[in-house]
């Protein structure tokens, strides 16, 4: 008796091989190497956007920058922060965009954040960023990394405004650049990982999240008094984090001081030139690799927001 049609292994028949692993459990295999599910485990891979031409604009207001810069020194700064990195252990990535991009580019955390399956690409609130989300999709893409989901439809998100509070939990905070419902749709994808949400709201004046609030280890954060959510700082303190405060105002807004990206357990890389704060870290028994950005934080950013993380090592 000949076999039946539906006996064959496309339609379900012996031979039928069912995919039995999860997403997770394919990154590095099926998909590229990636995840995150904390702001202070050892880093691994980043992604970086090494500025040009774009960055040369008669109006810097309108291009959403502080002041004209000077191409060759900022690209030297960036050159040597990817240098810091790579210096560290860490794999530096870049966007290569196919098609001159605009000038907010490089700051590529914004456009992209990433969870323990994969990432979440954002759709910025700016009409001067919009699209800039496309040339992240495509390098995503090109690395193997799972996107998640595409913020889409009346919802803004920028992966600034999302840190990891502890491996099942993550704040979101919602405001000038992170609308409620980017918050609602970054709440959704988590829920399906069983990652709680803690929704905090940030005060006028306040770019992001991550401007007012970093991470450095399990039980240790630096916040910025005045900025900071009430609430991100109350659940830090619930979850065993212990919440420090900046010493000094001048430094944090001119110096960028905690604008900065951390490469391990109380190990960070820091804008030099903030004397009073590196002092203040290395008091709570923070080391500092420091690295000048002082040209590229004319463009309205410092090296938390020049920096997409793709991988740290998971915690259990």
């Amino acid at each position: 008796m000949s076999r039946s049609f539906f006996d064959a292994a496309a339609y379900g028949g012996e031979g039928w091989q069912p995919r039995t692993t999860s997403t997770r459990q394919e990154l590095g295999d099926l998909w590229g190497a990636c995840g995150q599910n904390s702001e202070w485990a050892q880093l691994k891979t980043v992604l970086l956007h090494r500025p040009g031409p774009e960055l040369l604009v008669e109006d810097p207001d309108a291009a959403q920058l502080l002041a004209q810069v000077d191409l060759s020194r900022l690209q030297a700064q960036h050159d040597a922060m990817a240098r810091a990195y790579a210096d560290a252990g860490v794999t530096v990535h870049y966007v290569k965009p196919d098609v001159p991009p605009s000038p907010n580019l490089m700051f590529v955390a914004d456009l992209m954040w990433m969870t323990p399956e994969g990432a979440i690409l954002a759709r910025p609130a700016s009409r001067v960023r919009a699209g800039e989300e496309r040339f992240i999709a495509r390098r995503l893409a090109a690395l193997g990394v799972p996107i998640l989901r595409s913020v889409h439809g009346g919802a803004t998100f920028e992966g600034a405004d999302a840190i990891w509070l502890s491996p099942d939990g993550v704040l979101v905070a919602d405001g000038l650049r992170t609308n409620p419902a980017g918050r609602a749709q970054v709440t959704a994808t988590l829920a399906e990982m069983d990652i709680d949400v803690v929704p905090v709201g940030l005060p006028y004046g306040a770019m992001h999240l991550m401007g007012s609030l970093r991470v450095v280890d399990r039980d240790l954060a630096i916040a910025w008094p005045g900025r900071v959510p009430f609430a991100a700082v109350q659940a830090l303190r619930e979850h065993g984090v212990a919440v420090h405060f900046l010493p000094d105002e001048e430094e944090t807004v001119r110096g960028f001081a905690l604008n900065f990206v951390t490469l391990g357990p109380r190990r960070i890389l820091m804008p030099a030139g903030n004397p009073i704060t590196q002092a203040f870290y290395e008091t709570l028994g923070v080391e500092c690799v420091t690295v000048a950005v002082d040209e590229l934080t004319l463009a309205a950013g410092g090296i938390g927001c020049l920096t997409g993380v793709l991988e740290r090592e998971l915690i259990d």
